[in-house]
Order: structure tokens, then C-alpha cells, then sequence
């Protein structure tokens, strides 16, 4: 049952859709000095990371989060600090990364390709070596044991590389939780409800935005209403001047208008 839940977790982690803020080829230039801590006191930053992940709140701990059968069997609740610290010395591995995927689950974080790849060498490395090491003690080969001893060196120097850009990689991730690099981030908050603009609207629908005043059939929206139209002036134009006395409106001039011809005129 637990084995399925935790596969279950596994699949689920597959469709996470964000980003971690830098990726491990990047953590060495984002945090030089915490990469450089992390790699010479790789427990005691772990330590730090576990906690703080938790919000420094110690009665939420569980042993390697959860992600572990031994999860919850350990006595985390009766002294969680100690257990937290035997965590991290005994098993530093595993305690990385039950932090990874507690952020992981709790961001939808998704782990990029890249990512995975360096993941993926240093676990092939450690399995080359002790491959390398079975070999040697089997055969007595001194060439294959002075293999063994270099792919042995030098992967767990590239395990130990890998984990601390993992945990710089936590550690800024935490930072931008907490709101370093801007407003703090709410844990697990439902987004915004959104609307969308459909192609077959005239106009966006509001967002953010009060509601436009109603605007009366057929006028363009955000132009003031037109002055009131008279029955045969086209629109747009001034009005014309009023006709002369006893001459009917919208009519052409009587012929010969009034006064004409000039007085003095044969």
C-alpha cells in the first residue's frame, strides 16, 4: 500500500508544469558562497534547508519527509531536532532529497532534462565504481583495483558536487518563497480566476477593469454621444441658417429672390 502511494507520488511529480528559479548548471554562478558551504558542510546545510522548509516549525517533521518506509517510526515526534540530525549525518543523501521532493510537491516544481542528466551520471558513476570494486576483490587485480579506487574518488567527487548545487538550488528556491526576490509566494494557493478573450468578441472581456457605461446602439465605443439629429441634415454638419421669411425650410430660393434686380438697375 505504501510502495503504490509512493508510485503514485512518483507519477503525479511527472506532471508538474514549474520551474525551479535556476537550474543546478546555474546554482554555482546564482550562490557561489552557499554552494561552497553546502559542499563542505553538506549535513549541517541540509539540516538547515529541512527546516526551513518546514516553515521552522519542528512538529511537522517526518523522517525523509515521508517519502521512506521508515517514515514516522523513528520517534520524530518526541525529539523531531535529534531525529532531524541523525537524518542528515546517517542518511545525507536520502535527506536531500526527501527536501527536493518536499519543495517539489509543494510548488509543483518539475525537474528539467538537464537536471535529470546530471541526476542520472552521478548515480551511474556510483554504480560503476562499485561495480569496478566487486571486480577487483573477486579477481586480485591490482589494474582493475587502481580503476576501481579512481571511479570510486571521483564519483563521489561528483556526488558531492551534485548535491551541493541540489541544495543551493533548494536554498534559492526558499529564498524566493520567503519573498527575497519579491512578494512572498503562498504555499498551495489556488490561482486567480481568469477570463478569457474569445476571437469572436468585438471587445476583451474586463479584467481588472470597471464595467464601460452603456453606450446606445450603433454609436462607436469611447466617443461622446452626437448632438441630436434634425429629419434631412446630414449628420455631422452645422446646422444651416434659418430660411427668410415666408420661404419654406429645405426648398430652393424663390426666383428671383427679393431685391432683385438692385434699385437703379434698367
Amino acid at each position: 500500500m505504501a510502495s503504490q502511494e509512493y508510485l503514485d507520488k512518483m507519477q503525479l511529480r511527472q506532471s508538474y508544469r514549474n520551474l525551479w528559479h535556476t537550474d543546478l548548471m546555474s546554482t554555482i554562478q546564482a550562490d557561489f558562497p552557499y554552494c561552497c558551504l553546502a559542499l563542505w558542510c553538506g549535513p549541517c546545510v541540509s539540516y538547515m534547508l529541512r527546516k526551513r522548509a518546514l516553515y521552522n516549525d519542528m512538529s511537522r517533521y517526518t523522517c525523509c519527509a515521508g517519502y521512506l518506509p521508515c517514515s514516522g517510526k523513528c520517534g520524530e515526534s518526541r525529539c523531531p531536532e535529534f531525529c532531524l540530525c541523525t537524518e542528515v549525518f546517517l542518511c545525507f543523501g536520502n535527506s536531500v532529497a526527501s527536501t527536493r521532493f518536499l519543495l517539489q510537491d509543494e510548488f509543483n516544481i518539475q525537474t528539467t532534462q538537464c537536471d535529470n542528466c546530471i541526476i542520472g551520471f552521478m548515480f551511474c558513476l556510483q554504480q560503476l565504481a562499485c561495480i569496478f570494486s566487486i571486480i577487483a576483490m573477486i579477481v586480485g587485480s591490482e589494474e582493475i583495483q587502481e580503476a576501481s579506487q579512481i571511479l570510486s574518488l571521483l564519483s563521489d567527487f561528483v556526488y558531492c558536487t551534485v548535491c551541493a548545487c541540489m541544495q543551493t538550488q533548494h536554498k534559492i528556491e526558499l529564498d524566493k518563497r520567503d519573498g527575497k526576490f519579491g512578494p512572498p509566494l503562498p504555499a498551495m494557493a489556488p490561482p486567480s480566476v481568469q477570463q478569457m478573450s474569445r476571437i469572436d468578441q468585438p471587445l476583451p472581456p474586463n479584467v481588472g477593469y470597471p464595467p464601460p457605461p452603456s453606450q446606445p446602439y450603433g454609436q462607436p465605443y469611447g466617443y461622446p454621444p452626437p448632438p441630436p439629429q434634425q429629419y434631412g441634415q446630414p449628420y455631422g454638419y452645422p446646422p444651416p441658417p434659418p430660411p427668410p421669411q415666408g420661404q419654406a425650410y429645405g426648398y430652393p430660393p424663390a426666383y428671383p429672390p427679393p431685391g432683385y434686380p438692385p434699385a437703379g438697375y434698367k
